[in-house]
Order: C-alpha cells, then structure tokens, then sequence
C-alpha cells in the first residue's frame, strides 16, 4: 500500500514536469507567433511604401 502511495506521487511529479515543460513550450510558440505577426506587418508596410513610392511610367 505504502509503495503505492509512493509510485502515484511519484507518477504526480512527472505529470507536474510533463505540464510544465509543455506550458513554456507553448509560451515560446506564443511569443514566437506574435513576433512574426509583427515582422509581417512591418514587411507589408514596407511593400506598401514602395509601391507607393514608384512612379509611373
């Protein structure tokens, strides 16, 4: 019984692990989303800019 006790909090603590690593994972995928969110809106400003900067021919 005692072992039981024993191999369930143990199997707690790697769930608890397991979670946490895939909590910062998804934080990093977050940040790294919202970053290319904003290059991609710089970028089509900077197309923007230069098409309108053309002049017709």
């Amino acid at each position: 019984m005692e072992e039981e006790k024993m191999n369930l909090r143990l199997d707690i603590d790697v769930q608890k692990l397991e979670v946490e690593k895939l909590r910062k994972r998804k934080n990093k995928a977050e940040e790294d989303l919202d970053s290319l969110k904003i290059d991609y809106k710089k970028l089509r400003l900077s197309m923007k800019t230069a098409r309108l900067g053309k002049t017709s021919e």
